[in-house]
C-alpha cells in the first residue's frame, strides 16, 4: 500500500511540476508593463527574494542590487510583496513623507498578533497606541525611569558580571534589556515568570523576518509558536491587572508602568481597549525595546574593548559623574545630559554596526522618484546601509570617529538608525537612556578586553557576534 501511495504522488508531481515550470517561464517580468517601475527582479513566485535577503543579510543584498540595477532605487519581492528599496539620503527622506504609510511584513504580524489581527493594517492595530506611545516616551515622562534603570543595571552587573573573569556580552545584554522592559512596561518582577517569557520571546524574534513557510522546524513556525505562548502569558497578566485595578477602583493613570496606564486609555469613541488589543501593543513595545537595544549595547562594548583611547575618554567622562554622586545615589536626568562624549561614541557604534537594517512602508498613491514610478500599494523600504558607510556622507567611513557627531552632526537623513524626520522612532529617547545607563554601570566598574579579536560577526537581519562577544572584564582598583 505504501508503495502504491508513493507511486501515486510521484505521478502527480510529474504532471504538476512541468505545469508550474511553464507558468514560471511564461510569467511576465512585471504586472506594470506600461509604467516605468524601478529596475530589478521579483525572484521566485511566492518566495520572491526573501531567502536571499535573509541568508546574505540586508547590507550585502542591497549592495549587490544597487550595483546591478540602480543606485537610487530598485525593485524586489520580499515577504510575498512587491517592493521598492530606496537608497541614499534622498531615498530615506522620500520614504519618510506622507506619501507612504506604515507597513509590516505578514511574518511580523502573524508572529506578534492574534490571528484576527494578522490581516489588519499597522494603523488599525495601533491607532490608539500611536499617540499614547509618543506621550509616554517623551523625555519628560522618561525622567522618572532613570533611577529604576540605574538600580536594575547595578543589580544585573552584581549578579551576572561580578566575580567572572570573562562574560559573554550579547546574551547578558538581551537578558538585561528584556528584564528592564518587563519591569517598566508591565511591572512583572517574578524571576520564574520572566524566565519563561524570555524563553518564548526568543522564539518570537527568530520568526519576525523569516521566510513565511509555516512548517515544523522553520524559523517562521518557531516564531508563530513562541508568539502564541507569549500572548497567552500576557493575556493572563492583563486580566489579573485589570481585576486588581477594578478592585482598587483605580480610575486615573497614576501607576508608573505602561500596562496599568494602557488599561485606562480610551479610543475616540470613549471605549477602553480590549485585552487582546493591549497585548498586541505591549508585545510591539517589547520587540522594539529588546533586540535592537541589546545589540546596540553589545557592539558599543565591543568597540570600547577594541579601542583603548576611546574607552579612556568615556571612562573619564563617566567617572566624573560617578565621583559627584553620594554613596548609593542613583543616576538622574541631569547626569545623563553630561554624557555627551559617551553618546557620540554610541552614535558612531550605531553608524558602523546598526542594530536594524531600516524599515518598511506602503505607497498610498502612485509616486515618482529618480525618474521611476512606484505604483500605489507597492511596499517600500528605507535602509541604513546606503548612507552609514557611504564616503560621501561620512568621509573615511570605516574609521571609528565620534567627532562626527559634534556640533550639528551628520547631514540630514544620512544617520538613520532611528529613522528620520516626522517618522523618527518614538523610542529613540528610551533607547538612549537605557544604553547610557548600562554603559555607565559597566565602564565605571571594569576595563574591557576582547577574548577573541577574530570573532566573526554574522550579518543577517541584525548583526550577531558568533560567539556572543566574550570579553575579559578587569575590575578597577578602588
Amino acid at each position: 500500500m505504501n508503495t502504491l501511495v508513493l507511486s501515486f504522488y510521484l505521478n502527480i508531481l510529474l504532471i504538476v511540476l512541468p505545469i508550474l515550470l511553464l507558468v514560471v517561464l511564461l510569467k511576465p517580468k512585471s504586472g506594470y508593463s506600461n509604467i516605468n517601475v524601478p529596475p530589478g527582479t521579483t525572484g521566485w513566485p511566492m518566495v520572491g527574494e526573501t531567502i536571499r535577503f535573509v541568508l546574505s543579510g540586508p547590507q550585502r543584498f542591497i549592495d549587490e542590487r544597487r550595483k546591478k540595477y540602480c543606485d537610487d532605487v530598485f525593485q524586489t519581492s520580499l515577504f510575498g510583496q512587491q517592493m521598492a528599496v530606496f537608497c541614499g539620503a534622498q531615498g530615506n527622506k522620500f520614504v519618510y513623507t506622507k506619501l507612504f504609510t506604515p507597513w509590516w511584513p505578514v511574518t511580523v504580524k502573524k508572529v506578534l498578533f492574534f490571528p484576527e489581527y494578522a490581516d489588519s493594517s499597522v494603523n488599525e492595530v495601533s491607532a490608539v497606541m500611536h499617540s499614547f506611545v509618543h506621550e509616554i516616551l517623551k523625555p519628560e515622562a522618561l525622567k522618572q525611569y532613570i533611577p529604576v534603570m540605574d538600580a536594575m543595571a547595578g543589580e544585573h552587573v552584581e549578579s551576572e558580571w561580578d566575580g567572572n573573569d570573562v562574560v559573554k556580552v550579547h546574551p547578558l545584554a538581551k537578558k538585561y534589556t528584556f528584564d528592564l522592559a518587563f519591569r517598566l512596561f508591565i511591572n512583572v518582577v517574578d524571576a520564574e515568570h520572566i524566565r519563561r517569557l524570555f524563553k518564548n520571546f526568543a522564539l518570537v524574534v527568530t520568526g519576525l523576518f523569516s521566510v513565511p513557510i509555516n512548517l515544523p522546524g522553520t524559523s517562521f513556525h518557531k516564531g508563530v509558536k513562541g508568539g502564541k505562548l507569549v500572548r497567552e502569558e500576557l493575556l493572563q497578566i492583563i486580566s489579573n491587572r485589570r481585576k486588581e485595578m477594578m478592585d482598587k477602583k483605580e480610575t486615573t493613570a497614576l501607576s508608573t508602568d505602561f500596562l496599568s496606564r494602557l488599561l485606562l486609555v480610551k479610543d475616540e469613541n470613549g471605549k477602553f481597549m480590549s485585552d487582546k488589543e493591549i497585548s498586541n501593543n505591549i508585545i510591539g513595545l517589547l520587540v522594539a525595546s529588546y533586540e535592537t537595544t541589546s545589540t546596540a549595547v553589545t557592539f558599543m562594548l565591543k568597540y570600547l574593548a577594541e579601542l583603548p583611547h576611546i574607552y579612556d575618554e568615556v571612562y573619564k567622562e563617566l567617572m566624573e559623574i560617578a565621583q559627584s554622586k553620594r554613596e548609593g545615589e542613583l543616576l538622574k536626568w541631569e547626569d545623563i545630559q553630561k554624557m555627551r562624549y559617551t553618546w557620540n561614541v554610541v552614535c558612531e557604534s550605531l553608524r558602523l554596526t546598526p542594530p536594524g537594517h531600516g524599515g518598511f512602508r506602503e505607497a498610498v498613491t502612485d509616486v515618482s522618484f529618480a525618474g521611476f514610478t512606484i505604483p500605489k500599494g507597492w511596499k517600500a523600504s528605507w535602509t541604513v546601509h546606503t548612507t552609514h558607510k557611504n564616503p560621501e556622507c561620512f568621509p573615511n567611513p570605516e574609521r571609528f570617529d565620534p567627532s562626527r557627531f559634534e556640533g550639528k552632526g551628520p547631514a540630514p537623513y544620512t544617520f538613520v538608525p532611528f529613522g528620520g524626520g516626522p517618522r523618527m522612532c518614538p523610542g529613540k529617547e528610551y533607547a538612549r537612556l537605557e544604553i547610557l545607563v548600562f554603559i555607565y554601570n559597566i565602564v565605571t566598574r571594569y576595563k574591557l578586553e576582547r577574548v577573541n579579536p577574530d570573532e566573526k560577526i554574522i550579518f543577517h537581519v541584525i548583526p550577531v557576534p558568533k560567539e556572543g562577544l566574550p570579553l575579559r572584564i578587569i575590575p578597577h582598583a578602588k
